[in-house]
């Protein structure tokens, strides 16, 4: 093994197994963008990484019950194509709703909303979205909350008055989550807020 796929596959085993996906930024202390992607290629050629798609890598888990290396983790790849290009990414609404148990709808194809540019992908042979939304959506990139929000702004101002939502939210949502969401009640559009005070009156000290 070259010297330069040993510095890359130290950096690489650094993270637990299938839970980080690469690209060629992530190595470029080590030298010339060329020798970098000569490495990767060569590391893929041995299965010593996976190609999950166009610049992306991953060490992949072996899975015993598929009795083969396990599926990409999509948030891992996702972090990896958001670390590469510098922009911000968060699930769709209908995804994030689904996550949190507001809904039995599952996504036809996998969907991101981002910053950047709009875009289809290929991430280990599954096609994955990523369309362009605005700043009032995405500056809640990074914010603890920013998986509910999607989800009320998917459900709509009916969410507002389904009391599902209020006993789902209420039990599930962390503190953290909870004291967010007050902190950056003014982002929120208003029909939120009378569903936002029934899920929070114990922390309105914390604002």
């Amino acid at each position: 093994m070259s010297s330069m796929a040993a510095k890359i596959m130290r950096r690489v085993s650094a993270h637990p197994t299938g839970k980080w996906v690469c690209t060629p930024k992530d190595f470029l202390d080590f030298g010339s963008r060329e020798a970098i992607d000569q490495a990767l290629s060569r590391l893929a050629r041995s299965d010593r990484l996976r190609r999950i798609g166009h610049g992306l890598y991953d060490r992949p888990r072996f899975s015993n019950v598929l009795r083969r290396p396990a599926p990409v983790d999509l948030d891992a790849a996702v972090s990896a194509l958001a670390r590469r290009d510098g922009v911000q990414i968060l699930p769709d609404g209908m995804a994030s709703a689904n996550q949190l148990g507001l809904t039995n709808a599952v996504p036809a194809k996998v969907s991101f909303v981002t910053d950047g540019y709009s875009r289809t992908l290929k991430i280990e042979g599954r096609t994955v979205r990523f369309r362009h939304a605005s700043p009032s959506v995405m500056k809640w990139a990074g914010r603890p909350s920013a998986s509910v929000v999607q989800a009320l702004r998917w459900l709509g101002p009916a969410a507002a008055e389904d009391a599902r939502v209020l006993s789902t939210l209420s039990r599930t949502l962390s503190e953290e989550v909870k004291v967010d969401l007050l902190r950056n009640i003014r982002d929120l559009p208003g029909w939120v807020l009378p569903l936002l005070r029934e899920i929070t009156t114990e922390h309105h000290d914390a604002i």
